[in-house]
C-alpha cells in the first residue's frame, strides 16, 4: 500500500505544465516567450550572445536591446518572415515547477498547427493586442481551445505600452471578451485577465511599475501556481496498451508484461483490472517503472503492468479497473477540426488512431458546422480548411471510448486519409451511439 509521501512524490516528479500561447499574427506571442525565457534566467549564455547580435540589425527590440522573438521563432522562413509557421516547444523551469510551452502559430492558414500545440495543453495564453481587441482569430483559438477541453486560461493584453498602459482599454476588451465565456458557456473562475507589456516585461515575470491600477497575478504566478493535475487522478483508470512484453532470457522467460500510459485515474498492486473488448479480467501482480517495481501509479505515468493470470490483451487494447469499464463503440458523434485542404465528405472511408488502435471508419452525416464568429451551428454538406463541425461516424470495428469531457485521451482521436495516409482531422467524442 503506497504512502501519504509517496502520492506526493509521484505528483511532484510529472508536476511538469503545459501550456500553449494563441492569438491572431503579430500579437507578440514569440516575444511573450522570449521574455519568460529571458526573466526567468532559463538562456544559455551562447544563444543569447547570437540572438543580441542578429537583434542590433532589428527595430522590434525592448529595453534590453533584444528581440525577444528570435528566442522562439526557429525556422529560416519564421525569421524571414518575422511571424510564428509551426508549432515552436520550449522547456524552462523556475524554482517551483517546469514547463512546456507550444507556441503555436496566428495566421488563420495554419489553425490546424494551434490544434496540434494545444491538444494536450493544461493552459492556453490567449494574446489580444491591446490596439485591436478581439478580432476573428481570437475567437477561433477561444473556440477551439474550449473544444479542446484546456482547462484554465489567460488573457493576456499585450502591448499596453502603446496605448499609454490605460485601465479604460483594458477593462473594455476584459468585457468584451467576458461575452464570448458566456456564449461558450465556459466557468469564469477559470480565466485570469491580465494586461502586459511582452517587449518591456510588464506582469510577464515580474510587476508592472506602469500599471499600479492592476494588483492581480503576474503570468508566472498563474502559470506556478495553476493545478495540473486537475483530479485526473482521482477518474476513473484508464490504460491503453501499447505493448505486449515478453522477457528474452532464461531468468524471466515468463514475464508477460502489458506496457502503456496511464491516462486517468491510479492503479496499485492487488487491484482487480479488466481488459476491452476481451473482458477477461485479474489482479495486477506487479506495476514495474524502467528497472523498478513499485506499488503504486497514477496519471500520466508510463509503466508495466504484470497480471497474476494469463489474460487476452495486446496492443489497442484498453485496461481499466473491474466496475469502471469505458464504452465499446461502433458508432460516435464527434466534434472535428478539419486540418486539410481536401475538401471533407461524408460516406468517404477514412482512418481513425484512437489511443494505439487504427480502425476503419466512414463518416455518415454533418448534424452542424460551428461559424467561427457568432459560435451558431449551421447545416454543412462538406467542410474545408479550418471548419469546425459536429460528425457522425461509424466504425468497421470498435473501439473502447470515453466522452471527450471525461478523459481527453480515450475520448480524442485522428483522422487519417486512407489513400495518401495524412493527418486531415482532429476529433473529440461528445457521444456516443447506442
Amino acid at each position: 500500500m503506497t504512502t501519504v509521501q509517496q502520492e506526493k512524490n509521484i505528483k511532484r516528479d510529472i508536476d511538469i505544465l503545459r501550456f500553449t500561447t494563441v492569438g491572431s499574427v503579430d500579437d507578440g506571442k514569440s516575444t511573450l516567450i522570449g521574455r519568460m525565457l529571458y526573466d526567468s534566467k532559463s538562456i544559455f549564455e551562447d544563444q543569447l550572445k547570437a540572438v543580441e547580435k542578429t537583434s542590433s540589425k532589428r527595430s522590434n527590440v525592448g529595453a534590453e536591446g533584444i528581440d525577444f522573438s528570435l528566442l522562439t521563432d526557429g525556422l529560416a522562413a519564421e525569421r524571414e518572415q518575422g511571424i510564428t509557421i509551426d508549432v515552436a516547444y520550449r522547456y524552462f523551469n523556475t524554482p517551483r515547477r517546469k514547463f512546456i510551452i507550444a507556441d503555436t502559430p496566428g495566421h488563420v492558414q495554419y489553425t490546424r498547427n494551434m490544434v496540434t500545440g494545444a491538444s494536450t495543453a493544461h493552459l492556453t495564453i490567449i494574446l489580444l493586442d491591446a490596439r485591436k481587441g478581439i478580432l476573428d482569430q481570437s475567437r477561433r483559438h477561444a473556440l477551439i481551445s474550449s473544444l479542446l477541453g484546456i482547462p484554465n486560461f489567460i488573457v493576456a493584453v499585450n502591448k499596453m505600452d502603446l496605448v499609454d498602459f490605460s485601465k479604460e482599454v483594458f477593462d473594455s476588451i476584459q468585457d468584451d471578451f467576458m461575452q464570448l465565456v458566456d456564449k461558450l458557456s465556459l466557468d469564469k473562475k477559470n480565466f485570469n485577465f491580465i494586461p502586459i507589456s511582452a517587449l518591456c516585461g510588464d506582469n510577464v515575470v515580474n510587476k508592472s511599475f506602469n500599471m499600479d491600477w492592476y494588483n492581480g497575478p503576474t503570468i508566472i504566478d498563474v502559470l506556478e501556481s495553476v493545478d495540473v493535475q486537475q483530479d485526473i487522478a482521482k477518474k476513473p483508470f484508464r490504460m491503453p496498451v501499447q505493448y505486449v512484453i515478453r522477457a528474452d532470457n532464461d531468468v524471466h522467460k515468463d514475464f508477460r508484461g502489458f506496457a502503456g500510459l496511464v491516462s486517468s485515474g491510479s492503479i496499485k498492486v492487488g487491484d482487480e483490472v479488466i481488459s476491452l473488448p476481451s473482458k477477461m479480467s485479474s489482479k495486477v501482480k506487479m506495476i514495474a517503472d524502467f528497472n523498478k517495481n513499485k506499488e503504486f501509479a497514477i496519471a500520466r505515468e508510463s509503466i508495466n503492468l504484470v497480471f497474476e493470470d494469463e489474460i487476452d490483451t495486446s496492443r489497442g487494447d484498453l485496461l481499466c479497473k473491474l466496475g469502471e469499464e469505458a464504452s465499446i463503440v461502433k458508432e460516435f458523434k464527434a466534434n472535428l477540426c478539419w486540418m486539410s485542404e481536401d475538401l471533407f465528405k461524408i460516406q468517404k472511408k477514412y482512418l481513425i488512431k484512437h489511443t494505439s488502435n487504427l480502425v476503419k471508419a466512414m463518416a455518415t452525416g454533418i448534424d452542424y458546422r460551428l461559424d467561427i464568429n457568432t459560435y451558431e451551428k449551421a447545416s454543412a454538406v462538406e467542410l474545408g480548411l479550418n471548419d469546425i463541425a459536429n460528425v457522425s461516424f461509424k466504425l468497421l470495428k470498435p473501439i473502447i471510448a470515453d466522452l471527450y469531457s471525461e478523459n481527453r485521451i480515450t475520448g480524442s482521436f485522428i483522422l487519417i486519409d486512407e489513400i495518401s495516409n495524412n493527418t486531415v482531422a482532429a476529433g473529440m467524442i461528445t457521444e456516443v451511439v447506442a
